[in-house]
């Protein structure tokens, strides 16, 4: 999953939030240092990142990319979910979309003194940009995984994934509708209606 979906399957505090997010930017971080609410986010994100891995229906998505792209299927359907789940919103909780996301603005804001510097300069950017408003159209998508791909340090034919998500998009988004619903009853969210 990617950084809104980890958000939402935190508990609603700064540190759990952090501790979701943390685990995309945990090199080198000292887990002893860390406070054991912001430890209990970090444990979340990862055992989130291992479902979601393991689960048939996204092992099935992964295997529609090509050949080409295959090896980063995982980052482009992390993005993507961020954008069904924006996009399906209302199907999943009750409270206001628009009200969710300055919430979580306002929490990556406070919480920039318990986050590594990398996290720190992210999430600003994650702000800055409004980056999950962006995520609700296909193209915020395209353009994220293509910026994605030009950080890859070794040679990569990852650019241009966008194509494969259009060409995949009714499948990917009935896939993600099933994934997630086992996803929100294994990992309960605050953000999330019970019975979804």
């Amino acid at each position: 999953m990617n950084f809104f979906a980890h958000l939402v399957l935190a508990e609603a505090t700064v540190e759990s939030r952090v501790g979701n997010l943390l685990g995309d930017f945990a090199r080198g971080v000292d887990q002893q240092a860390l406070s054991a609410e912001v430890l209990q986010g970090l444990i979340n994100h990862r055992r989130v990142d291992q479902f979601t891995d393991q689960h048939l229906e996204v092992q099935r998505m992964k295997r529609l990319f090509s050949q080409r792209r295959r090896r980063f299927a995982g980052i482009a359907l992390d993005v993507l979910f961020d954008h069904y789940l924006l996009n399906h919103w209302q199907q999943f909780s009750s409270l206001s979309k628009k009200r969710v996301i300055e919430v979580l603005y306002e929490d990556l804001i406070e919480g920039q003194s318990l986050m590594p510097p990398s996290m720190q300069q992210v999430t600003r950017r994650i702000v800055d940009a409004d980056w999950f408003g962006s995520y609700e159209r296909l193209e915020g998508i395209a353009y994220a995984l293509d910026r994605i791909a030009g950080r890859i340090r070794f040679n990569n034919q990852f650019q241009g994934v966008g194509e494969e998500l259009m060409q995949h998009y009714p499948r990917f988004e009935a896939g993600f509708q099933l994934f997630f619903a086992d996803l929100a009853v294994q990992f309960p969210s605050p953000l999330i209606d019970s019975g979804n």
